[in-house]
């Protein structure tokens, strides 16, 4: 098979990411990658780098829309300096109940998505949006959806089923999980040696954890939307119930509209929660961790929080597994906070998780763990793209 140029897109709450790779032949280059971060702010950043890491573009423009930020890759796309796609693939974090495969794009599944944009909402609308330009922007070229829910459609049915009536569970309310691309690449880049009882940890401003047997999802922390989980950058993670609905009630006070009062809801569990609320600093752990050197006792407590959720987390996977053979760190915080790494594991010591404080001190991949420890601990950047574009040339084949 000829080679033929693949661009993906993955768009975040904030930001979109692109890259372009060249497939064929079994063969997987990347020829470039670029950015638009800071939507909805008047100092963005956009930048495109070439294979070697050579800035091609470098700039910082206000981009206070989706439009806008959209606009700027698609200006740089159809510029006629870099290879024009056979084929577009879009990251999706969660296609609703109806949308559950890997596959092309059209109009109407654009429709059919967007109608479930409630189990994914910081994510969903970037998304379609951007879907519904490509189309416009390559016509004939055939887009692709990869979502990040497929990786976790293994799942059985008691990690999936949700304690409520089953009226809502007609409904599509279920657990979905998120990060999963993200958790694929792990086991891809394992083969051909996948532990049998593998914990993966994707921890970043959105962060989550999954237990993985043979390679396959059993389960994950996010549940119906990425608000679940674990305690994230801006989101709550699982949380007593009761509390939400005081809080509800405290804002339908103000509020004229049931409506209105669920979107301020939103707000509070996804928006300004989790490290953020806790802190009342930053949802960025590179701050926090600066304010806890200055005695900040707010940021200390996010923190420990943070760390103190994700060991209860492992602790629960590893009575799902019957045991543990290895842990993965991934994700932004994952790979570059060595701190972070070094609190989740000393609280995991009666699993037999020893790190060694020097291979830890490290960021990128690596392995971690010291030679006494009873569970391997590495640490292994995510290649979410690569799987995007191996979903893309697998669909095209078919």
């Amino acid at each position: 098979m000829p080679s033929f140029s693949i661009l993906v897109l993955n768009s975040g709450s904030s930001s979109i990411k692109f890259s372009i790779y060249e497939a064929g032949n079994g063969a997987r280059t990347r020829l470039v990658e670029g950015a638009v971060d800071g939507i909805g702010t008047d100092l963005g950043k956009f930048w495109i780098e070439d294979a070697s890491g050579k800035k091609l573009v470098d700039q910082t423009p206000p981009v206070p829309s989706r439009a806008v930020a959209f606009s700027l890759v698609a200006d740089a796309l159809k510029s006629g300096k870099f290879s024009a796609p056979a084929a577009v693939g879009h990251r999706m974090v969660s296609g609703g109940p109806t949308v559950q495969e890997n596959q092309r794009i059209t109009p109407e599944l654009i429709d059919e998505m967007e109608s479930y944009t409630e189990f994914a909402p910081l994510h969903t609308p970037i998304a379609i949006y951007i879907m519904r330009e490509a189309l416009k922007l390559f016509p004939g070229i055939p887009n692709f959806v990869i979502l990040d829910t497929y990786f976790h459609r293994t799942m059985p049915e008691v990690a999936k089923h949700m304690p409520i009536p089953e009226e809502y569970s007609a409904m599509g309310v279920r657990r979905y999980g998120a990060h999963g691309i993200s958790y694929e690449s792990i086991v891809y880049q394992l083969q051909p040696n996948v532990p049998e009882r593998l914990i993966a940890a994707h921890l970043g401003n959105g962060a989550s954890i999954s237990a993985i047997r043979y390679g396959k999802c059993i389960d994950t922390s996010m549940g119906l939307t990425p608000t679940g989980g674990i305690i994230s950058g801006t989101r709550t993670g699982d949380i007593d119930p009761g509390v939400l609905l005081f809080i509800l009630r405290k804002i339908a006070e103000t509020t004229e509209s049931a409506s209105a009062a669920a979107d301020q809801l939103e707000a509070v569990a996804s928006k300004k929660a989790g490290l953020l609320g806790v802190s009342d600093l930053s949802n960025d752990m590179r701050d926090l961790r600066e304010a806890i050197k200055e005695g900040n006792a707010k940021a200390r407590l996010a923190v420990d929080k943070f760390v103190w959720t994700i060991q209860k987390w492992i602790g629960s996977y590893v009575a799902e597994l019957g045991g543990l053979d290895m842990l993965v760190f991934t994700g932004g915080i994952g790979e570059n906070d060595i701190d972070s790494r070094a609190e989740i594991c000393a609280g995991l010591s009666a699993l037999g998780i020893v790190l060694d404080e020097k291979r830890n001190n490290v960021r990128g991949a690596a392995v971690i763990s010291a030679e006494n420890s009873a569970v391997v601990v590495r640490v292994i950047p995510p290649l979410e793209d690569l799987m995007i574009v191996n979903h893309v040339v697998r669909l095209l084949g078919e």
